[in-house]
């Protein structure tokens, strides 16, 4: 038997390896692109970095050092330099893959790293298998900007398992539906009418503000929001911000919000501050053609009549007043049922004792206005009299004078009868 050269017998010391075949080797050089492993065969193993992980942020003097053992699947025996090309995301991947066909059978909640945000939706890497999850399944609601997700762990499930046609779907709505569903049935079960919530702005609109509550929303409605007049929530409000409010209605899963309390409810004493007679300060809120509105504190405002504002002839309120002008006046009416209170900056400067000889001067006035009337009719009377009177003479003088005529006429009568 002949002696086998040095290069011959070294050459059969090694093993031998085939494509596709899962090798061990040890780390002997780390650069900035790929990783080399002596893998106990006649060429050193070589991984690029591409080859080592889908995540190009990884820096692989970070990930790995020299020592370290590494499995990685044989791409290439030879790629070409003499060197045996590996892969280490592929042995990652399939076992990825094995890792989540588990998680779709049993419905296992997965957690992963987002490592690519996408038109469409997100990308997810587990053990190096891509997880593809669609924009409409991300969140239970429209997302407008996904980039928010980006470098971000997320939970989700595997609702579609497919490696052969590379569709692997992962859903993150659903978990949170199901996290939002137990959160609400845990909130209704724990809240009443009357009780004081706190929750954080979600929306605000024309008409109220959505505030959640942790489970469910409320609406505070624009009329609840004071006891004054709040023209626009979004002057008020801004999203983001907390809230404390009570409950003053829950209708199936709908609840309603209030900031409008009991215990600040300005009517309350409102009868004592705002009597009749009483001077209040206040400022101008609006104004129409008849009159100007008075906020005398948040919810309570005073009607001040175009009549009420001057003792000189005033056309318009916008004449003399300006919206936001603080003015001072007399309380004249107060009516708690109807919630109206009525003005007056005309009676500050007429006090009420002058009051009496206008009264005076109008009865005096009135009793004038009566002499006279039974004096035009008494004199009326005398008139329509002596008319009377006249006439009756009249009628007998008539009637005198005509008799003497008569009796001629009636003798001349007899006279041409004899004959």
């Amino acid at each position: 038997m002949s002696e086998l050269s040095f290069e011959q017998m070294l050459e059969s010391s090694l093993k031998t390896i085939r494509t596709g075949e899962v090798v061990t080797g040890t780390v002997i050089d780390v650069k900035d692109d790929e990783i080399i492993l002596n893998i106990g065969y006649k060429s050193d193993g070589i991984i690029s970095k591409s080859e080592y992980t889908n995540d190009p942020s990884v820096n692989l003097h970070d990930a790995v050092k020299v020592g370290d053992q590494i499995e990685a699947k044989v791409v290439k025996v030879n790629d070409g330099e003499g060197q045996v090309a590996l892969s280490y995301k592929r042995l990652a991947a399939d076992r990825g893959n094995k890792r989540l066909e588990e998680a779709f059978n049993n419905q296992e909640v997965l957690k992963a790293k987002v490592t690519n945000v996408l038109d469409g939706g997100l990308s997810v890497t587990v053990d190096e298998a891509r997880v593809f999850i669609p924009a409409s399944l991300v969140s239970d609601g429209y997302e407008r900007n996904l980039n928010k997700y980006a470098d971000q762990e997320i939970e989700f499930v595997i609702t579609e398992f497919n490696p052969r046609k590379r569709r692997v779907i992962g859903n993150r709505k659903t978990l949170i539906v199901a996290a939002k569903e137990a959160q609400q049935k845990k909130l209704f079960e724990s809240i009443e009418v009357g009780m004081d919530v706190t929750g954080t702005v979600k929306n605000v609109t024309d008409f109220g503000v959505f505030i959640d509550l942790g489970g469910a929303d409320g609406l505070l409605h624009i009329s609840e929001m004071s006891w004054g007049r709040v023209d626009n929530p979004k002057k008020v409000f801004k999203p983001g911000d907390e809230i404390t409010a009570r409950i003053k209605e829950i209708n199936d899963k709908k609840i309603a919000l209030t900031l409008k309390l009991p215990e600040t409810n300005p009517w309350t004493d409102a009868a004592q501050k705002y009597a009749v007679g009483n001077v209040v300060t206040g400022k101008v809120a609006r104004m129409t053609d008849f009159g100007a509105f008075v906020e005398l504190e948040p919810g309570v405002d005073a009607l001040l009549h175009v009549s009420q504002i001057s003792k000189t002839r005033v056309e318009k309120p916008s004449d003399v007043l300006t919206v936001g002008q603080e003015i001072e006046a007399k309380v004249v009416d107060f009516n708690e049922e109807t919630k109206k209170i009525s003005l007056s900056i005309k009676a500050l400067s007429a006090p009420v004792a002058e009051t009496a000889p206008v009264e005076e001067a109008v009865e005096a006035v009135e009793e004038t206005a009566a002499e006279a009337v039974e004096a035009v009719e008494e004199t009326a009377a005398e008139a329509v009299e002596a008319v009377e009177e006249t006439a009756e003479e009249a009628v007998e003088a008539v009637e005198e004078a005509a008799a003497p005529v008569e009796e001629a006429v009636e003798d001349a009568v007899k006279a041409v009868t004899e004959e």
